[in-house]
């Protein structure tokens, strides 16, 4: 009996199963849940900490740490499941010329649940000076979401930010866009 013969039994078997593992592979794949807010509900951003130093190797260089505490309305429409945030924390280090340049960062997404979110960013800003000698301009963010507690802890995602902002102490402001995705691993 020729090989040809022997294997033919098989051959309907082995397609039906590769093809099973194609189509159960999609019913094993990590549930995806959409994120956007548009700084809906955001009712205010402060900057609560800053600190700049002078590099001294070219006018206009600085290093910066940064601490922006964000508050959220009923309204907004950025939640984690269903829980809402209801504030966020961002600490974050710049290195601008003139306030342009890379910055990167952590956030805590405070929950109304009680819970937390924690995320990651890196981001490049471009800015110009105002009259007050504030800095007023845009950033662009891509963030990762690394972690939570409670039944957030396996939480992972990543989202695309843009914010608008303006530096200065007294009326200064920060204000995000967001849109991505978050799943939970095992």
């Amino acid at each position: 009996m020729s090989a040809r013969k022997l294997l033919k039994p098989f051959r309907f078997t082995a397609v039906t199963f590769v093809a099973a593992l194609l189509f159960a592979d999609v019913g094993w794949a990590q549930q995806r849940y959409p994120i956007e807010s548009a700084g809906e509900g955001q009712t205010s951003s402060k900057y609560t900490q800053q600190l700049a130093i002078d590099v001294g190797d070219v006018s206009g260089h600085q290093v910066r740490v940064v601490e922006i505490v964000r508050t959220y309305s009923e309204a907004t429409k950025l939640r984690v499941m269903s829980a809402r945030v209801k504030e966020s924390s961002l600490r974050g280090m710049t290195d601008y010329v003139n306030g342009s340049g890379p910055a990167r960062g952590y956030s805590v997404w405070i929950l109304d649940d009680g819970e937390k979110v924690f995320l990651a960013w890196d981001s490049i800003s471009q800015s110009e000076p105002t009259a007050s000698g504030s800095r007023k301009g845009a950033s662009e963010s891509v963030t990762r979401i690394t972690g939570g507690t409670g039944k957030y802890k396996g939480i992972r995602g990543l989202m695309r930010d843009t914010v608008q902002f303006d530096t200065d102490p007294a009326s200064g402001y920060s204000r995000s866009a967001t849109k991505g995705e978050y799943w939970f691993q095992d």
